[in-house]
């Protein structure tokens, strides 16, 4: 129904920055909610932040302050802007999506690379 692609995400040093997008195809009418969770190696899948159609978002504790979350409809796109990034923020960011509409379930992209490191 929906495919989500995430892409932004590489090498960089600590307190650099990166941009991550999430691209949104197919049956786009059926998005509501979306966000961004992150998973490092042997570690549990956790929240990042979440924005709502109407632009309300809510962030994590440990990324307020330094992760901007936003979402541009035209372009079925939203972002996730991380500044002074910190070596515990490696890991693999996926985008995800939940349906507005029943049947209720959620959307998830494949996920991409951010690594902080010297």
């Amino acid at each position: 129904q929906v495919q989500l692609v995430e892409s932004g995400g590489g090498l960089v040093q600590p307190g650099g920055s990166l941009r991550l997008s999430c691209a949104a195809s197919g049956d786009i009418s059926t998005i509501y909610t979306m966000g961004w969770y992150r998973q490092a190696p042997g570690k549990q899948r956790e929240l990042v932040a979440v924005i709502t159609p109407g632009g309300g978002t809510n962030y994590v504790d440990f990324v307020k302050g330094r992760f901007t979350i936003s979402r541009d409809n035209a372009k079925n796109t939203v972002y996730l802007q991380m500044n002074s990034l910190k070596p515990e923020d490696t890991a693999v960011y996926y985008c995800k999506a939940n349906r507005r509409v029943s049947p209720y379930y959620d959307y998830w992209g494949q996920g991409t690379q951010v690594t902080v490191s010297s």
